[in-house]
């Protein structure tokens, strides 16, 4: 075993869901870790560099989404460089940085898996949620659910990629987007302003609605066409929109705001209760449908196209130990970015 691997590794546990304002993550050292064989086997082992906090991590740690093990280490949005594989891998190798996503895994074997809808697999397995994740200095992994990542960024810009990015660019594929057509965004933040990115190099005049000055004036300098609350409306109908905010209140604002035969799509894994409302919001065959997790597929497409059109990452690094505090401030919408841990260096990128 090399030497990095014997290294005691910390990383955040949560022994149980708590208000994030109480800080229950706590940091410890645990043992080595070490790449597994065998099928379904965790057959990579990586030394974290950087860990995106998600808003996905408030919920489990709160307790909105009931962590499935305990005590867990959260994190999903991960950039790792490669301790050793088991024997058997051909890819990655030792020496490579590589992605860890949402998805750890799925059976493979389902209708959705065949059907290239791994995402909804009733068998999935998620990062930070069944298996330990990337609050930590060392973490396992699954080969086959690795993300290959463009050479252009960081650690810390490319680990918002991940998850904001990737659910992000999946939203708008399921809103139906097509090159030019009017998108808006409601809720500005890590994974909207990727979105917003990626529909104006598809050449959509985009509106986007959110509260906070800061999100409105980031908004304005990545090229929106109008920026406002949830409550105005821009002068033109809206052919497609996604709903990133874990608010139901901004589903009959949403649907007042799309014209007729527009989709809407909710980018949330939860969400308050959608609210009563006139059955003619969604008359006029608009289409409302939720976002669910998002594949390997999904990955693969997004980060390459944020390789090429050199995707702009707002970041706000905190250290492992500042992981509580990360969270308190995405709880209380104080980020000016989208949140990152810098956790490891090895190869100088941080």
């Amino acid at each position: 075993m090399a030497s990095s691997e014997r290294t005691r590794r910390r990383a955040c546990r949560l022994a149980q869901p708590a208000p994030a304002d109480t800080r229950p993550l706590s940091l410890v050292e645990q043992p080595p870790l070490v790449a597994q064989t065998g099928p379904a086997a965790p057959d990579v082992l990586l030394r974290v560099l950087a860990c995106g906090v998600c808003r996905t991590d408030l919920h489990i740690v709160e307790g909105e989404l009931p962590p499935h093990k305990l005590p867990l280490t959260p994190g999903h949005q991960v950039v790792g460089a490669v301790v050793s594989v088991a024997p058997g891998v051909a890819w990655p190798r030792p020496g490579d940085r590589v992605g860890v996503a949402w998805l750890y895994s799925a059976c493979g074997q389902c209708v959705f898996c065949r059907a290239g809808q791994e995402n909804l697999c009733n068998r999935a397995q998620f990062t930070g949620w069944d298996v330990d994740g990337g609050y930590a200095s060392y973490m396992l992994a699954r080969s086959e659910f690795l993300v290959p990542l463009p050479g252009a960024f960081t650690a810390q810009a490319a680990a918002p990629l991940l998850c904001a990015g990737v659910i992000g660019y999946r939203a708008l594929r399921l809103a139906e987007v097509h090159p030019g057509e009017r998108v808006g965004l409601f809720g500005f933040g890590a994974s909207a302003h990727l979105a917003l990115q990626v529909a104006r190099h598809w050449d959509c005049p985009v509106a986007v609605f959110t509260r906070g000055n800061r999100h409105r004036r980031l908004a304005e300098a990545l090229d929106a066409e109008w920026v406002g609350g949830a409550e105005d409306r821009p002068a033109w109908p809206l052919d497609r929109a996604v709903i990133f905010a874990p608010s139901g209140e901004l589903v009959p604002l949403a649907l007042a705001r799309l014209r007729q035969g527009g989709t809407l799509a909710i980018n949330a894994i939860h969400m308050s209760p959608l609210p009563k409302m006139d059955y003619n919001l969604l008359y006029g065959e608009r289409t409302l449908r939720s976002v669910t997790n998002a594949t390997r597929q999904d990955a693969a497409e997004f980060m390459a196209l944020a390789g090429a059109i050199n995707i702009r990452i707002e970041v706000e690094p905190f250290a492992l130990t500042e992981a509580n505090q990360a969270l308190i401030r995405l709880k209380r919408s104080e980020l000016n970015a989208a949140a990152v841990l810098v956790v490891g260096d090895i190869t100088g990128d941080r």
